[in-house]
């Protein structure tokens, strides 16, 4: 009954959405990829991106959009060639952009395009400054001797040399070259003077690399001063450690000093109240504990004193935003697979759920009785939705991917309660294909999800679609299983140094469960997943039992011991694993739960994904699992992507990763 829906090189052809009746790989590389909101002082107009990919050229653009807050009147703001992205308003007339590492400013009505920043080597996280006197951006400066400063006479020389780690993250080796923190004086729209460094001299990134950006940074009230990120460490200390900082710079002075000193753990997003009273921040407390909970702090600008205002709320909190009267904060936060806003009063700290329904709701931007904000679920892509702060009602703005939802059927989503082997209740998702037919029986996979602690809810992936996957025929099982956040800090913390143990059977215990069903083929189920989600496959592979029929594997750790020795960033293999594999007291982990001592039970045909510039999960991982699942004899296939790091970014790498998975699926699924 399953039907193929991807064939090779099928993104050659033309694409015909009326020949469309599911999700495909070719639909989903179409959708345009909606992004953030940014609300004009009045509220009275928003800007967005829309990113969209041509896959016969291997890229995409995206474009800057203003329309309304109403939804109404949308168009593009600018003309102009390459990617616009980063913008803010100047205040509501005016609006600045980059493009290509310029900087623009052009009126609402898309009148008086100006280029105001134009350095040699680009710029990035522009802001204005409170008085609108200056403008803020980072900029890579080199901090470091290199390869031609060592050897002059050997211009034609490749080699990387170095004496200390970190010599390479996630998908980029270091170099010579440091992001730093400038501001330069501006005035009746254009900047007198020259940039000034205000970490000249220092070997440090900001924005914190790899994921930093613009809310790593910001102007203190009165424009005389920049609050910013960073984690002035180097070598093993800077791999070990996740202690970041937040600093603050005066630009009469030109002294620095460290607010939160003594804070061990991540320090990040810092962002004064519109009153000017508070500087509020995301902290997690332990040092090492890249995924320890967001508390939300405050520090009071005139006496110093520093709260915790999460003290009492029990989940990690991703972003926040102030309102206008300083009065409240709206974050963002997960609950029982799912991601919604919040209220909190300042004064009482009281917290209040404004946001409801089985959707991911992402960063929250006020204005006045409203956010904005996008969401997503499991059957639709990012679009931007208003949000009442009073009743919760939601209010679609954007609708850049009507059309072709409108053209396909859709899936349906089940949220059931599974009873783990130690008594627990687990949600879990149950995505069925479009066509359900409950008197039939359906090939099941088990998707392992990676983090290892990063939730599984209604988010909307590019690769790892669950709309995509149930479209081609397949019912998806999807545990919430220990180690994700959303169910209490106990739930998501026992993933830690447990890695294949109680994780591993709630695993086993949802597929079981939905084995009983009788729509649900035992004989042709599946098992998938990426980096900790890999690792799970690796694993469940040596210790399910004949469960499964067929196994695929992306970016997955095979060996704790050879990843150990290899991978970046060492504080997460510390605190997950437990430290290094020699000495006097090594960790259990390595004995107990690496897959590559349960190889001798493989007998199952595995499909083995990796990125060749993947450096969090080096690709030996890969090549190892391949290897050994080729000597046993054991069908088994690499598919290997010498540019890919961690993810599949290029459109035509990606429907390759589509074809292949979907080829495995039903070659060894029937």
């Amino acid at each position: 009954m399953r039907r193929s829906i991807f064939a090779l090189l099928a993104f050659v052809m033309p694409f015909m959405l009326g020949a469309q009746e599911v999700m495909s790989p070719e639909l989903l590389w179409d959708l345009k990829r909606v992004g953030s909101p940014v609300i004009s002082p009045d509220g009275g107009h928003m800007l967005f991106t829309i990113r969209e990919y041509a896959v016969e050229e291997n890229g995409g653009l995206t474009k800057l959009y203003i329309m309304s807050t109403d939804g109404r009147d949308i168009r593009t703001l600018v003309d102009l060639d390459g990617s616009q992205y980063g913008a803010q308003w100047k205040n509501s007339e005016w609006i600045g952009f980059l493009n290509g590492g310029d900087w623009y400013e052009v009126k609402i009505n898309g009148t008086s395009l100006t280029k105001v920043l134009d350095l040699e080597d680009g710029v990035s996280n522009v802001s204005y400054s409170p008085d609108g006197n200056k403008l803020m951006f980072s900029q890579e400066v080199k901090t470091r001797s290199d390869l031609s400063d060592m050897y002059p006479d050997l211009e034609h020389a490749e080699v990387v040399i170095t004496d200390e780690l970190m010599y390479r993250h996630w998908d980029q080796w270091s170099d010579d070259m440091r992001s730093h923190v400038f501001y330069i004086e501006y005035e009746n729209g254009a900047v007198k003077g020259d940039p000034v460094d205000i970490m000249k001299g220092e070997d440090f990134d900001t924005p914190m690399m790899p994921f930093g950006g613009a809310d790593d940074m910001c102007w203190t009230p009165d424009g005389n001063g920049i609050v910013y990120v960073c984690k002035k460490l180097n070598g093993l200390d800077y791999a070990k450690s996740t202690n970041s900082e937040l600093y603050l710079y005066e630009i009469a002075t030109g002294k620095t000093s460290n607010l939160t000193k003594g804070m061990m753990g991540y320090d990040k997003s810092p962002s004064f109240s519109p009153d000017g009273k508070y500087l509020s921040w995301l902290s997690m407390e332990r040092d090492g504990y890249e995924s320890d909970k967001n508390r939300l702090f405050v520090l009071n600008w005139e006496d110093g004193s520093k709260e915790d205002l999460s003290v009492d709320f029990l989940e990690t909190i991703d972003s926040y935003s102030w309102s206008a009267d300083s009065k409240k904060i709206y974050f963002q936060a997960p609950k029982q697979a799912t991601s919604q806003i919040y209220e909190m009063m300042i004064s009482k700290k009281a917290i209040r759920q404004i946001s409801d329904g089985d959707f991911n709701y992402g960063h929250p931007y006020p204005s006045g009785k409203y956010l904005y904000c996008t969401r997503t679920d499991m059957n639709h892509a990012a679009e931007i939705y208003r949000v009442d702060t009073r009743k919760g009602e939601t209010l679609q703005i954007t609708h850049a991917n009507d059309a072709i939802y409108d053209g396909i059927e859709l899936c349906g989503i089940e949220k059931r309660w599974i009873e783990t082997s130690d008594g627990k209740e687990m949600l879990t998702w149950v995505i069925y294909p479009p066509d359900f037919d409950p008197a039939q029986k359906y090939p099941t996979l088990l998707y392992c999800q990676g983090g290892p602690q990063s939730a599984v809810s209604q988010f909307y992936s590019f690769r790892w679609n669950f709309q995509l996957m149930a479209s081609a025929g397949y019912i998806v099982v999807a545990p919430n299983r220990r180690g994700l956040p959303g169910f209490g800090l106990e739930w998501n913390e026992a993933i830690s140094k447990d890695w294949g143990g109680q994780a591993m059977k709630d695993y086993l215990s949802a597929i079981d469960a939905l084995a009983e069903e009788p729509y649900v083929d035992n004989e042709n189920l599946g098992a998938i997943g990426a980096s900790y989600g890999g690792y799970s496959v690796y694993m469940l592979a040596g210790i399910h039992e004949g469960r499964f029929q067929s196994f695929i594997s992306h970016c997955g750790l095979f060996n704790l011991e050879s990843w150990y020795g290899t991978t970046e960033e060492l504080f997460f293999a510390n605190f997950d694993v437990g430290g290094p594999y020699w000495g006097d007291d090594v960790p259990e982990s390595y004995a107990k739960f690496s897959p590559h001592f349960y190889v001798d039970n493989w007998d199952t045909p595995i499909l083995v994904f990796h990125g060749g510039r993947d450096y969090r999960v080096p690709d030996t991982q890969g090549l190892e699992a391949f290897q050994a699942a080729q000597i046993k004899g054991i069908p088994s296939r690499l598919v290997y992507f010498p540019d890919e790091g961690h993810w599949v970014l290029s459109p035509q790498n990606g429907l390759v990763w589509h074809s292949e998975f979907f080829g495995w699926l039903d070659k060894w699924l029937k």
